[in-house]
């Protein structure tokens, strides 16, 4: 059973990187300022194979960090219960220093839908997140950290802001945060917001991870902005500059570079993590 007295049991530090298979051999031997990285938890439940002997090999380098796309948190349906033994059975295989998944459903009956989709910000809502987010800590007897969304729209019916709604989560689970900077940019440039004023509002003692990664720039049907969260870019000065705000205020975080579609080089995502590492650096000497 997941105990909440102890779950401020944040063991990452400095910046780390979504893995990719295909920079296996260039982290191994150029990781520049990288000391942990992401992977996704679908990706290796199997049982074996190239996945999980390259996981063991880059583990003993790195700390791990293992992200869900799958567990549809805010769906209206009970979790999955395979699904959950599948990813236990990985967590205790590989023994992750942070486990985190998406503020976000994915399922309708026996559906899976290939996104991650927003939800009414209710009372009804938060329960049913709560009572999901509970069962998952349980049965996985560790503390998840949930991540913002990116959103398109604001639902009519809703009752709280997204802040005071994951504050809620957080004193009513002992669930952590993953403030996910690039999702604050995209939702508060869709949505006509102020990036700065959410992350003042922001419960940030909770988090455990900080994430930035890029995203496509388009118009609308008004011909007003609109952002979409594709993770297939480089970071933009603007997320930047948002990371550097949001860490002035939160202090040092681990801090993750996401790129997972169009994947680059190891060279220029590399170079994405030492610009993560300047801005904890530049914090550390102010």
């Amino acid at each position: 059973m997941f105990d909440q007295s102890s779950h401020a049991r944040h063991l990452l530090n400095g910046v780390g990187v979504g893995y990719k298979p295909q920079h296996f051999m260039d982290i191994l031997a150029a990781p520049g300022p990288v000391e942990w990285i992401e992977v996704h938890a679908e990706n290796y439940m199997g049982e074996g194979g190239r996945p999980h002997s390259q996981l063991r090999a880059l583990s003993e380098r790195f700390a791990l960090s293992v992200h869900g796309v799958g567990l549809s948190i805010g769906g209206e349906m009970p979790l999955d219960a395979d699904h959950l033994t599948r990813l236990r059975a990985l967590l205790d295989r590989t023994n992750p220093a942070s486990f985190s998944e998406h503020l976000a459903w994915s399922t309708h009956g026996a559906e899976f839908l290939n996104d991650l989709l927003p939800l009414p910000y209710t009372e009804a809502t938060l329960t049913r997140v709560a009572d999901h987010i509970t069962q998952v800590q349980d049965t996985l007897g560790r503390q998840m950290l949930l991540e913002n969304p990116s959103s398109y729209l604001a639902f009519a019916e809703s009752t709280l802001s997204e802040t005071d709604f994951l504050a809620a989560l957080v004193a009513r689970t002992g669930c952590g945060l993953l403030l996910d900077v690039n999702n604050v940019f995209i939702s508060a440039t869709n949505l006509g917001l102020s990036p700065t004023a959410y992350i003042d509002a922001y419960p940030l003692d909770a988090v455990g991870e900080v994430h930035v990664g890029g995203h496509d720039a388009d118009t609308d049907d008004h011909g007003a902005p609109l952002l979409i969260d594709s993770h297939g870019a480089p970071v933009v000065d603007p997320v930047w500059a948002l990371l550097d705000y949001a860490l002035a205020r939160s202090g040092p975080k681990p801090v993750l570079v996401e790129w997972d579609t169009d994947v680059p080089d190891w060279s220029i995502l590399r170079a994405e993590a030492t610009r993560a590492a300047s801005a904890l650096a530049t914090l550390q000497t102010r």
